[in-house]
């Protein structure tokens, strides 16, 4: 069996997917995607497609090497995503071919169901306790919220007083029995953080995301050693060697994107390293439905895995959501907030080719906002 071709599909609302054919007709999907740079990666799944065309699928490990590791210049989001989507692609064939789901090739299930969180607010949030009740009704058990927008350097008491009311208000609306996760999205300064931290405390989040931009992930240890609030961070870091300084400061969950770190590989890795430090795992994923799935082949046979990050009715989507691509909607259908497991070949997945094929180049590539300061500097984002 050989790879004999290699496909990118640009769709909306912000997706990449790609597809790898062998000679013998097993397809695999899988998602390569930088949130506003997929033409970037588009193109950098076509220079490693050198790497693949003729070679057996199966040696995904080896592929994996290869396309790493195989040039003088490594890693990055870029080049990790590109990887990420074909090594999805590859886990997703050798499953067809052995006739598994990608958990089993990984050494066997370690739950049924995984439980997933679902997003309330949107970059500017507002009127969050309605919002968590529909996600309550819905049968979700954690929802997760952006801290704020853009935020001052060095934070007013307004814009302590409009985070802790949030999270008030979503306390309140969920009650003791489920969580709420906050996102800073790396809006904060340290200093913002560590006036920030404390006062959320009281109402008990279960973790704070992105606490630190990656840049300044020597500061976190400044954090986690005061903070009363577990720290989470890891979307934008994309390797085992990118994750160790927070690892060693002390950070609490680690959020790898299945799609940006070197996907099911590495990440699969990432997740053993994590457990050396009693280190849980909450696999970023605001994407599609193959980045999805491909997260859950993960976290069905992870120990330490915590909880799962997904998309569907996730503010960025507009246009399309996960579930559009599929030709079965069963795999991704959330089951009192959890999605189950299956014993489906492959990612458990079966992508809709023909509106894959349809939906390619409809929509032009996403990118986030640009926000200033009141005094017209950029704002972090």
């Amino acid at each position: 069996m050989k790879i004999t071709r290699v496909e990118t599909f640009a769709v909306p609302p912000r997706w990449l997917l790609c597809r790898v054919e062998t000679d013998d007709g097993v397809v695999g999907w899988g998602e390569p995607m930088v949130e506003g740079r997929a033409a970037t990666v588009r193109a950098a799944v076509g220079e490693l497609t050198e790497l693949l065309i003729g070679q057996d699928p199966l040696r995904i490990e080896d592929h994996w090497q290869t396309m790493s590791k195989g040039s003088f210049y490594r890693g990055g989001p870029v080049l990790s995503s590109a990887v990420a989507g074909l090594d999805q692609a590859l886990w997703d064939i050798a499953g067809k071919v052995y006739g598994a789901p990608v958990h089993q090739l990984l050494g066997g299930p370690v739950r049924d169901r995984v439980r997933a969180y679902t997003w309330v607010g949107g970059d500017e949030p507002s009127q969050i306790a309605e919002a968590v009740r529909e996600q309550v009704e819905a049968g979700f058990t954690a929802v997760k919220m952006n801290a704020g927008g853009r935020m001052n350097r060095l934070a007013t008491v307004r814009d302590i007083d409009e985070v802790v009311s949030r999270a008030a208000a979503a306390r309140e609306a969920l009650g003791t029995d489920r969580d709420f996760a906050v996102d800073f999205h790396g809006r904060f300064t340290v200093a913002n953080a560590a006036k920030l931290l404390p006062h959320l405390a009281p109402y008990n989040p279960l973790f704070v995301e992105e606490p630190v931009l990656p840049e300044y992930t020597h500061r976190l240890r400044d954090l986690t050693a005061s903070s009363p609030v577990p720290l989470a961070l890891g979307e934008r870091l994309y390797s085992r060697t990118d994750v160790l300084p927070a690892l060693t400061a002390g950070v609490a969950v680690l959020q790898p994107d299945l799609s940006h770190a070197g996907g099911i590989s590495e990440v699969r890795r990432i997740a053993a390293l994590a457990e050396t430090f009693d280190v849980l795992l909450a696999p970023h994923c605001p994407l599609g439905p193959v980045s999805l799935a491909a997260s859950l082949q993960v976290a069905f046979g992870t120990p330490n895995f915590l909880i799962q990050e997904q998309s569907v009715g996730i503010h960025y989507n507009v246009g399309a959501g996960p579930l559009d691509y599929l030709v079965d909607t069963t795999p991704l259908q959330f089951h009192d907030g959890h999605l189950l497991r299956t014993a489906v070949p492959g990612l458990g997945i079966e992508v809709d080719e023909k509106a894959v094929r349809a939906a390619d180049n409809t929509v032009g590539d996403w990118h986030n906002p640009l926000w200033r300061h009141s005094d017209g500097s950029f704002a972090e984002w």
